[in-house]
C-alpha cells in the first residue's frame, strides 16, 4: 500500500472534497463517489494539497523544467505546487493561460514564465482530456515540450457511452495520444483500498459495494 496515496484519499475525505452517495458525472453516469478539487478553497487545505502534488511529482522521477496550469482550476494548482516544490528545495517556474487573449499590456494568452524546456501540465482530473489537448498545443506552439500530466485523482474509467464503451480510459488515451505519462496522486484502486482498510470509517463502509460495482462496470 502506497502510504502517500492513502493519506491523500483520507485527506480528501476529511475535507469533503471526496464525497460518497449518488452523483451524475459529465458522462451522464450515476457514480457512488464524486471528487471536486474546487472545494480546496482554503489556504490550509490548498497548501496541503500542493504538498501532495509536489511530492508525487518528485517521486515520479520525471525530469521537468517548469509547470503549466490550464485555466481555470489548473492556475491555482500549478502556482501552489510551485510554492510547495520550492519548499522542498526544487525551485521551478510556472505559467498558465487565459481563456481570452489580452489586447493590452503584455497581451497574449499565456501568463507567467516563458514556456520552455520540459513542461508538466497540472490539473485536477482528466474527463474528456480537452484541457490537456489544448495545453499540449499551446506548449508545443511555444517551442516547449510537454513531458507529463499530473492530476489529483485518476477515476480509471473507460470512456464513451454505456452502449459503446472504449477499451481504455481518458487518462490512457491522453498518455497514448501524446506519448507522455499521466501521473496521479491517487486512483480508484487506492480509493477502494481505503474503503476496505481495517479500521475504515464504518459510515463509509456502506459504499464499498457500490464502488466495487461501479468499478466492475466502468473500470479499466
Amino acid at each position: 500500500m502506497n502510504n502517500l496515496r492513502q493519506q491523500f484519499i483520507a485527506f480528501s475525505v476529511s475535507t469533503g472534497v471526496l464525497r460518497f452517495g449518488e452523483f451524475t458525472t459529465k458522462a451522464g453516469r450515476l457514480s457512488p463517489y464524486f471528487f471536486n478539487a474546487g472545494l480546496f478553497h482554503e489556504g490550509a487545505t490548498l497548501g496541503q494539497l500542493a504538498q501532495f502534488y509536489a511530492q508525487t511529482l518528485l517521486d515520479s522521477g520525471v525530469e521537468f523544467d517548469m509547470l503549466f496550469g490550464p485555466a481555470y482550476k489548473g492556475i491555482t494548482l500549478a502556482s501552489a505546487t510551485a510554492v510547495a516544490l520550492a519548499g522542498k528545495g526544487r525551485d521551478t517556474s510556472f505559467a498558465f493561460n487565459r481563456k481570452e487573449a489580452k489586447d493590452h499590456g503584455e497581451g497574449g494568452t499565456i501568463v507567467g514564465a516563458k514556456l520552455q524546456g520540459k513542461v508538466v501540465i497540472i490539473d485536477d482530473v482528466i474527463s474528456a482530456g480537452t484541457s490537456v489537448r489544448e495545453s499540449v498545443q499551446m506548449i508545443r506552439a511555444a517551442g516547449a515540450e510537454p513531458c507529463a500530466v499530473l492530476i489529483a485523482l485518476d477515476r480509471m474509467e473507460r470512456s464513451g457511452k454505456d452502449d459503446a464503451l472504449s477499451a481504455s480510459s481518458a487518462v490512457q488515451e491522453v498518455s497514448r495520444e501524446f506519448g507522455i505519462p499521466v501521473i496521479s496522486i491517487a486512483n480508484l484502486d487506492d480509493l477502494f483500498t481505503y474503503l476496505n482498510a481495517e479500521g475504515a470509517d464504518r459510515q463509509l463502509g456502506q459504499y464499498k459495494e457500490a464502488v466495487a460495482a461501479y468499478r466492475t462496470r466502468y473500470g479499466v
